[in-house]
């Protein structure tokens, strides 16, 4: 049960990174929250839009997991999420990617892996 509420709060960190990439990237709390100019955001904000359908598919995969049995699907959602918190640290070389994004997922599979079963 607390595995699967941990997973929850990780797909709805990603509905929020959705929210800010696609519908607040140009706003003042968007370009606040990123660090950018209205030029910046401006400029970038077909990327951001997609990246955040991108996040909203993640969160769609972790919320789908929560209501399969097993762990493969909780498995492959949450390796996808890792991975890219670990390469938008390496790309962006912002340790609150790695904080916010790949270690709440890694400490998710950690558990689901050697948690004993039930």
């Amino acid at each position: 049960m607390a595995l699967n509420i941990l997973i929850a709060v990780i797909a709805l960190a990603h509905l929020w990174f959705l929210v800010l990439e696609m519908f607040l990237w140009s706003k003042p709390f968007g370009r606040k929250t990123f660090g950018m100019s209205v030029e910046q955001a401006a400029a970038t904000a077909v990327l951001a839009g997609n990246q955040g359908l991108y996040n909203g598919f993640l969160a769609a995969g972790l919320i789908w997991s929560l209501f399969v049995p097993g762990v493969a699907t909780k498995t492959f959602f949450l390796s996808c999420v890792a991975v890219a918190g670990l390469y938008g640290l390496y790309s962006t070389r912002k340790i609150a990617i790695l904080i916010l994004q790949a270690v709440p997922a890694a400490i998710a599979l950690a558990w689901l892996w050697l948690a004993p079963p039930g």
